[in-house]
C-alpha cells in the first residue's frame, strides 16, 4: 500500500516544482486511461490533497478539477476554480459549489432548477442568494423534500412566509426554522391561528397509520427521523414545528412564550435558549424538573444577577435527588459559563463544583482590577481559573508562575513571555505535574525542551507537546517518537534529521510514513528516489514493473521505547 506516501508527498510544501508536475501528470494520466479503469481510493485522496496545496497555477487546477470530483469541489470552495470551464450540465455538483460561492452564474440556478435528480434540486434549494424566480420554481416542485429544503434556507421573506402555511407539514417545519419566515407566519406555527391544519406528513406519505418509527429501524433504504409518528395529525412533524419556531429568534415574544408550559421537554429547553423572555419567565424555566432546561437558563446571556444567585445557591445543595441536585454538576457548570457571572458567584461555583481547566467568559471578558482581585483569592481554585487567560499583565502573569499550587502553575505554564528561569522553577517545584504544560509553551527554549524530553520518569504528554514545538531540536524530538502518539506529529518536525526521516518513511504505521513524507526536510534526492519507486510501485504494473515495497536509505530507527 502506497497510498499514503504518495498522499504525504503531494503535501510536502518543499516538493520541486518538477516533481510535482511528473505526481499530477502521472494522476491525470491515470484518470484518462478511459472507463475501465476505474478509480480508486487512493487517486482520489492524491487528487484532494493535490487540490489543497498553494503553489498549483490556473493550469493545474483546471486538470486536476477535471479529473476528480472531491477536488473539483474543494477548489471550488476555496475559490480557485474558474467556472468558465466547468459544465453545470455534465458536473452538477461542482456547479452547485460554485453557486454556493457565489462564484457561478445565475443561470446555471435556473438550469439545475429544471434538473431531473431530485437531490441536485434539493441542493440548490439551499444556496444563498437565488434568483428569486428559482426560488418560486423550488416552490412549486413536485418533490416535497425539495420545497422543505427551500423553506429552511431561502433569505427571501416572501418565498418563506407562504411556504409557512405550506399543506404538507414537513415544508413547515423547514420554515419554522428559518430566521426569514415573518413573524407573523412563525407565530401561526405555534399558535394555529388562521392556519389552515396540514394535510400530510411524510410519515403518513410512507407507512400506514397509525406508525411510530422505531429509533434503531434496521431499514437501510428507511430515511425517517427517529422517533418519527403520524396517527393521522403528524403529531411528530407538528412537535418539531414548535419546537422549532420555539427557538427561532424571528419568532414573536409573546407566541414563544405561550409554550411554557407545554408538556414537551424539548419544546421548553428550546424556549430556553432564547434571550428575549421576561425575567419572569426565566425564573419559571429555571425551576423546571429536567436538568438541561435548568442548565440552559442558567448559560443564558439575558438572566439577570437575582436569578444567577438564586441558581448559584442551589448549585451543590440537596444531594442527588434535589432540583438543584439532579443534574446540578451540569446547572453549575453551565452557569460558570454565563458572561456576566458575578466573581464572587465564580468563586463559589469554583468551590462546590470542579469546572476544570477552561478558560470561561466571565474571566475572559475580566477587566485587570478583577483579575487582580481574582488572582488574589485564597482558594486556588479561583486562581487557576485567572491563570488559563493568555493575556496578563506582567506582574500578574509571575505572582501565578510563583504560585506554590500545582494545578495554578500547571495552567500558567503555557502563558507567552515566561522566561526560561521561570519555566525551569515550576519544573523544580512541581515536577512531572506540570512539565507537559511546561513543554507547551511557546517561548520553551530549545536546550529546556530537550531536557523534558529526557525526564525520568518520562511524561507521556510533554512528548505530544515537545513533538509540534517550533523550538524542538532533534535532541527533543527523538525521544518524542518513542511515544504512539506524538510520533505522527515528531515525524512532521522539520527539526528532525535527513536520515530518520528517511527511516521514517518504511515506518510501518501509514501515519507516521505519511507525516514523514510530508516533512519539508526530507532531502530532495530521496524524495525524488521515493517518488519513482512509488510511481512503478503504484502504476507500473502495466509496464512490466515489479510489485515491490517502496525502497530509500533505512539507518537505524529510533526506539519506540
Amino acid at each position: 500500500m502506497s497510498g499514503h506516501l504518495l498522499a504525504g508527498l503531494a503535501a510536502n510544501p518543499a516538493l520541486p516544482a518538477e516533481l510535482l508536475a511528473r505526481l499530477i501528470e502521472r494522476l491525470l494520466a491515470r484518470s484518462a486511461s478511459g472507463p475501465d479503469e476505474s478509480p480508486e481510493e487512493a487517486d482520489a485522496e492524491l487528487a484532494r490533497v493535490l487540490s489543497e496545496r498553494p503553489d498549483l497555477g490556473p493550469a493545474r487546477v483546471a486538470a486536476l478539477a477535471a479529473c476528480d470530483e472531491d477536488a473539483a469541489l474543494h477548489l471550488a470552495r476555496a475559490g480557485l476554480l474558474d467556472a468558465a470551464g466547468v459544465d453545470p450540465a455534465a458536473r452538477p455538483a461542482v456547479a452547485l459549489a460554485l453557486l454556493d460561492e457565489g462564484a457561478g452564474p445565475p443561470g446555471w440556478a435556473r438550469l439545475l432548477a429544471a434538473h431531473p435528480d431530485r437531490e441536485i434540486r434539493r441542493r440548490l434549494a439551499s444556496v444563498p442568494g437565488l434568483p428569486l424566480d428559482v426560488s418560486e420554481a423550488l416552490a412549486a416542485d413536485p418533490d416535497v423534500e425539495v420545497v422543505a429544503e427551500l423553506a429552511l434556507w431561502t433569505t427571501e421573506p416572501s418565498v418563506a412566509g407562504p411556504l409557512a402555511a405550506h399543506p404538507h407539514a414537513e415544508v413547515r417545519r423547514g420554515a419554522a426554522s428559518n430566521e426569514a419566515t415573518p413573524p407573523a407566519a412563525l407565530a401561526a406555527l405555534i399558535t394555529g391561528e388562521g392556519l389552515a391544519p396540514a394535510r400530510s406528513c411524510l410519515v403518513c406519505d410512507r407507512e400506514e397509520i397509525p406508525f411510530t418509527h422505531d429509533p434503531y429501524c434496521p431499514r437501510t433504504d428507511c430515511d425517517l427521523r427517529g422517533g418519527a409518528a403520524c396517527a393521522g395529525g403528524h403529531e411528530s412533524t407538528l412537535h418539531e414545528i414548535r419546537q422549532q419556531a420555539a427557538r427561532n429568534p424571528a419568532t414573536p415574544t409573546a407566541a414563544a412564550a405561550s409554550l411554557a408550559d407545554h408538556p414537551s421537554l424539548l419544546i421548553r429547553w428550546a424556549l430556553a435558549e432564547r434571550t428575549d423572555l421576561s425575567q419572569e419567565l426565566y425564573a419559571r424555566l429555571a425551576e423546571d424538573p429536567i436538568p438541561g432546561v435548568r442548565s440552559e437558563v442558567a448559560e443564558n446571556p439575558a438572566i439577570g444577577e437575582p436569578l444567577i444567585r438564586a441558581l448559584a445557591a442551589r448549585c451543590g445543595k440537596g444531594g442527588k435527588n434535589a432540583k438543584g441536585g439532579a443534574g446540578g454538576d451540569e446547572v453549575a457548570h453551565s452557569l460558570a459559563r454565563h458572561p456576566r457571572l458575578p466573581l464572587d458567584v465564580l468563586a463559589h461555583l469554583a468551590r462546590e463544583t470542579r469546572i476544570g481547566p477552561a478558560l470561561l467568559p466571565r474571566i475572559a471578558g475580566a477587566v485587570p482590577a478583577e483579575l487582580a482581585q481574582a488572582a488574589a483569592s485564597a482558594d486556588a481554585r479561583v486562581r487557576m481559573l485567572v491563570a488559563q487567560r493568555r493575556d496578563l499583565e506582567p506582574e500578574l502573569r509571575d505572582t501565578l508562575a510563583a504560585d506554590t499550587d500545582a494545578a495554578v502553575v500547571k495552567a500558567v505554564a503555557p502563558h507567552p513571555g515566561l522566561s526560561e528561569e521561570q519555566l525551569r522553577a515550576m519544573v523544580g517545584l512541581h515536577g512531572v505535574r506540570v512539565l507537559a504544560r511546561v513543554a507547551a509553551n511557546p517561548g520553551a527554549p530549545p536546550a529546556l525542551l530537550e531536557e523534558l524530553a529526557r525526564h525520568d520518569p518520562p511524561v507521556r504528554r510533554a512528548f505530544r507537546e515537545i513533538a509540534g514545538h517550533p523550538n524542538a531540536t532533534a535532541g527533543a524530538l527523538l525521544p518524542a517518537l518513542a511515544d504512539e502518539r506524538a510520533r505522527p506529529r515528531a515525524a512532521r518536525h522539520p527539526a528532525l534529521p535527513a536520515a530518520v526521516l528517511a527511516d521514517l518513511i518504511t515506518d510501518p504505521d501509514p501515519e507516521v510514513a505519511r507525516a514523514a513524507a510530508a516533512n519539508p526536510s526530507l532531502p530532495v534526492d530521496v524524495m525524488t528516489d521515493l517518488l519513482g519507486d512509488l510511481l512503478n510501485h503504484r502504476w507500473g504494473e502495466r509496464d512490466g514493473a515489479s510489485d515491490r515495497r517502496p525502497s530509500g536509505p533505512r539507518p537505524g530507527r529510533p526506539p519506540r521505547g
